[in-house]
């Protein structure tokens, strides 16, 4: 009965020293399985937080490179590892994600491989000129300057809707804005055309109306007031004087126009040769509005244009005391006098160009 106790008790050591292998090797299993799941494999040197923009297009290759060459990730292996095991590989999405620091491989991997990336807040302020707006949006979204150039320009496109190639950036308000980084030009363009229809309701439809003028003849006409001063109090009163002159056929003889015109906004002081620019712009030359805006007007303008000041004043001059503010008349004869003190100011300036 001695012997055959010592065979139990030896049996069951064994079974014991088995199960306690097969709990370690568990244990280790598990191990293993939270650290190539959920332990911290992310670090972002410098900051909380960084971003990694994927381009359309890319592999998981591409993705991979992206993140080591940020130096973002710890272990390379036990991301790869489960980066093929998640079948991430099957699903890259381009986008601009946000990473932290502390990130597991699989809250990582599974913000990337389901697409859910930070939006950006595209912003454009009042844009002097027309022709650097594709390059100002391009450097906050995927869509490069050359394509948004294109179709900006594209007679087609313009006409889709509704618009010519000179009116077309009467569909672009400036504004803070929320995009997905990879928007393509396309989808920029649509979405604005959006965000117009919005902003031109019905209360500013009705209040274009009785100025006699479409949404973008009251663009056009904020795009010269957005140029002629940065006094937000003198906006709606400039706009008066604009309307009255369009109402009794009077040319606009805006010197905003004429810049444009030449192409130099930084001229201060428009001579009889700037005068002479033969182009549909030189409201000097030409009655009525110019084809279209000669820069990406506030909001703010615009609804000083919709709620222009009813005076009699045709003329305003910038005042001798370089102070921003204007002089404004009714008269010729009252404007020359401000005229003469202003360009006084200037020659004592030596301001002669």
């Amino acid at each position: 009965m001695k012997k055959k106790g010592n065979k139990l008790s030896f049996g069951l050591k064994v079974v014991l020293g088995i199960g306690i292998l097969a709990f370690l090797c568990f244990g280790y299993m598990l191990e293993e399985a939270y650290r190539y799941l959920y332990k911290p494999n992310v670090v972002t040197l410098q900051h909380q937080a960084d971003y990694i923009l994927i381009p359309t297009g890319s592999s998981i290759e591409d993705v991979t490179r992206l993140l080591y060459e940020k130096g973002v990730i710890v272990n390379r292996s036990t991301f790869e590892w489960l980066a093929r095991k998640r079948k991430y590989t099957e699903h890259v999405f381009p986008g601009r994600y946000r990473i932290t620091n502390g990130m597991s491989n699989y809250s990582l991997i599974e913000m990337l491989r389901t697409g859910k990336q930070d939006p950006v807040k595209l912003v454009f302020n009042p844009v002097r000129g027309v022709d650097r707006f594709g390059g100002i949006v391009a450097h906050q979204i995927e869509a490069d300057s050359i394509s948004l150039d294109r179709m900006l320009h594209d007679p087609d496109v313009a006409a889709k809707y509704g618009f010519s190639v000179a009116t077309f950036p009467c569909m672009f308000i400036p504004n803070t804005y929320e995009f997905f980084w990879n928007t393509s030009a396309e989808k920029f363009i649509v979405r604005m055309h959006k965000e117009y229809e919005r902003f031109w309701n019905d209360a500013r439809k009705a209040k274009a109306g009785k100025l006699n003028l479409s949404p973008a003849e009251v663009v056009t006409l904020a795009s010269i007031v957005e140029e002629e001063t940065v006094k937000s109090s003198e906006k709606s009163r400039i706009a008066g004087v604009y309307l009255n002159r369009l109402r009794k056929g009077i040319m606009l003889q805006a010197d905003p126009t004429v810049k444009f015109a030449v192409g130099d906004f930084s001229i201060r002081r428009i001579l009889n040769k700037h005068l002479l620019v033969n182009s549909p712009y030189n409201t000097y030359r030409f009655v009525g509005l110019p084809p279209g805006p000669i820069n990406y007007p506030s909001s703010s303008t615009v609804d000083a244009v919709l709620n222009a000041e009813k005076h009699s004043y045709l003329y305003f001059c910038a005042r001798e005391d370089f102070s921003g503010y204007h002089n404004f008349s009714s008269t010729l004869k009252q404007h020359n006098k401000n005229a003469t003190a202003y360009r006084q100011a200037l020659s004592r300036q030596g301001i002669f160009k």
